[in-house]
């Protein structure tokens, strides 16, 4: 995928000497890196982009805002999964699960109740093509109890120091309410390191399809990633999309080349209705990222 044509954004930047310190706009916070071009001009509602081996902010937008964030919530739940361990648990795909994902907007893994599916292979359902299926039997399983299950992930969020991170539910569907789930940038980006950690967690958001072969055990199954740089970015090795009506459309990237990597977030991205809308932001911030380091 080649450069992508900019997109509308009322944060527009003039460029800035080699060195110099780029004065924030309202609600935008910029470190003072040597930057070698402006940034991007993208259309969305917070992002922050960082040097990962660093930890150096290279561009940021309200990352200390809180918002709705979709099925990037699932990251969290792999962590909780992750950190739990036993991923060859076998877990029985139950008819819940499967009346569960027939919900308005609530994305599927195609589960079939009855097959029995490990941890590990639940993981791939959930985080490829975002399967709230695969993210209810893994609560279930893991809390005991998707409540049980809910208060791990913000155990372990506010372990990790995540002031503006809240989970009301185990796959950022609006539950209870449209805003009950949120995070922001910066802590979203912690999610995704602390997530990219796991070599499981990497090898399973690197990849651009999974399949299942059948067993006595199980359907066949093959899932796409939902994250389309993945494939198609030069370097893309992650990680995770969201997608809901008060979040729009989000994104959590990593991609790495020459050595260096860097993470990022972006989230609302314009125009919403557009179900692609957080890819050319991401690409273009990556871009310009490549370019400061």
């Amino acid at each position: 995928m080649g450069t992508l044509t900019a997109v509308a954004s009322a944060a527009v930047f003039t460029a800035a000497p080699a060195q110099a310190q780029v004065a924030p706009l309202a609600g935008l916070r910029v470190l003072t890196v040597p930057l070698v071009t402006a940034p991007p001009a993208v259309s969305v509602s917070g992002a922050e982009l960082l040097n990962a081996g660093t930890g150096t902010e290279l561009w940021g937008k309200d990352i200390d805002v809180a918002r709705p964030m979709g099925s990037i919530t699932k990251v969290m739940t792999a962590l909780v999964v992750l950190k739990a361990g036993d991923l060859g648990r076998e877990i029985k795909v139950t008819e819940a699960a499967v009346r569960y994902v027939q919900k308005d907007g609530a994305s599927s893994a195609g589960l079939i109740a009855g097959d029995v599916l490990t941890a590990r292979q639940l993981l791939e359902a959930m985080l490829l093509p975002s399967g709230c299926d695969a993210a209810y039997m893994l609560a279930t399983a893991y809390g005991p109890g998707r409540a049980a299950f809910v208060r791990k992930m913000n155990a372990m969020a506010e372990a990790m120091g995540l002031t503006e991170t809240h989970f009301s539910w185990f796959d950022g569907m609006p539950y209870p309410t449209e805003q009950s789930t949120y995070s922001s940038p910066a802590d979203l980006i912690q999610i995704g390191e602390a997530a990219m950690r796991y070599s499981l967690f990497r090898s399973i958001v690197a990849q651009p399809s999974y399949h299942l072969p059948a067993t006595d055990l199980h359907h066949s199954y093959l899932w796409y990633t939902t994250n389309e740089l993945i494939g198609s970015y030069p370097g893309a090795i992650g990680i995770k999309t969201g997608d809901t009506k008060a979040a729009g459309n989000c994104l959590l990237f990593e991609a790495r080349r020459g050595g260096v990597t860097l993470i990022g977030v972006v989230l609302h991205a314009n125009p919403t209705r557009n179900p692609s809308s957080a890819f050319p932001p991401a690409e273009q911030l990556l871009n310009w990222g490549f370019h400061q380091v």
